[in-house]
């Protein structure tokens, strides 16, 4: 039963995926800023396809926002179980404060920077990476995201520190406060929690990976 379940989870997040853009996210094509942004958004909507809930609340998206971005990039496509109102968890304080932050930093015009804002502080309260959250392939798909949409906060990241420490750090930091123990960051025995390694398989290689694993057992 584990095994279908997972096997399940990872068609729908597969089919998700080519059903928006028409490929696989293996082999996506990501050298220009509208094709990387097109696979930013088809990679948020598949690995929300999987979570329990309504697409809108896995995004932090109401029933407008959801269906103006899908009409700007998949006008074609039909997403089941996708709208919701918005409600008590994309009020959540924590949420508003990632979301307004990533909003008074927007580098790029229209509804898109607003629709990624609101996106990425609801899937920063998740508990992996915030790359494998999203639903991209790496962490460099995640800071190529941030320094395309919300350039003057990602410039700010010069230490290369985890994004969503960083994000707290700097909402920190914006109200006076210190959240660090020392002055120096080397010195400091949470550095691997700001700036340990964040690399990995995406969620789709590691489900697909186990999935092959229990079919051959």
């Amino acid at each position: 039963m584990a095994g279908l379940a997972l096997g399940n989870c990872l068609d729908r997040q597969l089919v998700t995926y080519r059903m928006l853009t028409g490929c696989d996210a293996a082999d996506a094509v990501v050298a220009g800023d509208r094709d990387f942004d097109a696979h930013v958004f088809a990679s948020l909507l598949a690995v929300a396809a999987t979570e329990h809930g309504t697409l809108g609340a896995r995004l932090g998206l109401g029933c407008d926002d959801l269906a103006a971005l899908l009409a700007r990039w998949f006008p074609r496509a039909r997403v089941v179980s996708g709208c919701s109102t918005p409600g008590a968890e994309q009020q959540d304080d924590e949420i508003a404060m990632v979301r307004d932050l990533l909003l008074a930093h927007r580098s790029t015009p229209g509804e898109d920077g607003r629709a990624l804002a609101a996106i990425i502080a609801r899937r920063a309260m998740e508990p992996n990476h915030l790359w494998e959250d999203l639903g991209l392939r790496c962490r460099s798909e995640l800071s190529r995201l941030l320094a395309r949409h919300f350039a003057p906060l990602a410039d700010r990241n010069t230490k290369n520190m985890r994004w969503k420490r960083f994000f707290y750090r700097t909402l920190c930091e914006s109200d006076g406060l210190v959240m660090c123990t020392t002055p120096v960051c080397t010195a400091c025995c949470d550095f691997n929690l700001c700036f340990g390694d964040e690399s990995g398989e995406s969620r789709v290689a590691h489900r697909r990976r186990n999935f092959a694993l229990q079919a051959a057992a």
